[in-house]
């Protein structure tokens, strides 16, 4: 079976157009599946700039497409692999409403902060739909709060579900790191964690408000002094403050 994207057959008119050489502004044809050309005037190789890549989240193919992609492309592997991530988390929780709508507002607001911070988006994004799955296997092993049984159960599910979806030996350790330094002790972390703390903080505070809202100037006080972050503090404002 071939991926009906690259089969000629499903193509129409748009499957054939020109791109301009990011060098020379040459314009350079491409055919959809060109996952890069040279340019004829100047010799300069770029990437298909129409190319999506979004059906890897899900296409049975994936893989074997990506293995032949340029490095630049390659790159993108595990940003698209968190979308396959909310996937799997939605499948793991079945039917905890709760958890899987916790799960998705941590990735949403971990990524209005991380435009603001500097970090890796898509460990932070992975980390953040696994927050919730390990916060529920603590919970049932006994609702063990330590910060080591926290660590373990956070490598155990992280690997779990990362590695059934065939992430890299390299993000399935800094995912499982990422989530034990969340429930670490000290103030000081690596800009990924507080992204993440920040995160979660946020979720709270707007699940108080619900049950027992606060005033904005005491509101405000909580943001400036609890969360960690300059993105952290913008994206609460935009979010509990808003109108």
């Amino acid at each position: 079976m071939r991926c009906p994207g690259q089969d000629t057959q499903y193509w129409n008119s748009k499957a054939i157009y020109e791109a301009k050489c990011p060098k020379c502004n040459h314009p350079v044809e491409f055919f959809k599946d060109d996952t890069a050309r040279k340019c004829g005037r100047c010799g300069h190789r770029f990437v298909n700039p129409q190319m999506d890549f979004g059906c890897a989240a899900y296409c049975p193919f994936a893989e074997q497409c990506l293995g032949s992609l340029p490095p630049e492309l390659v790159a993108q592997k595990d940003n698209m692999l968190k979308d396959r991530v909310a996937i799997e988390v939605k499948r793991h929780l079945k039917t905890d409403f709760k958890r899987i709508g916790l799960a998705s507002r941590l990735a949403r607001y971990a990524e209005r902060i991380q435009k603001h911070e500097k970090g890796n988006l898509a460990t932070v994004l992975i980390a953040a739909y696994l927050l919730p799955v390990v916060a529920r296997e603590v919970e049932a092993a006994g609702n063990q709060t330590s910060p080591e049984a926290w660590g373990r159960v956070a490598a155990a599910v992280g690997g779990q579900i990362l590695s059934k979806l065939g992430a890299g030996e390299a993000l399935v350790t800094a995912v499982a790191e990422l989530l034990a330094a969340v429930r670490a002790a000290g103030p000081q972390a690596a800009a990924d964690v507080n992204v993440l703390r920040d995160a979660e903080r946020i979720v709270c505070l707007e699940e108080q408000q619900k049950t027992a809202p606060r005033p904005v100037s005491e509101l405000q006080q909580a943001l400036a002094g609890e969360l960690l972050t300059e993105g952290g503090r913008q994206t609460a404002a935009a979010v509990l403050l808003k109108p």
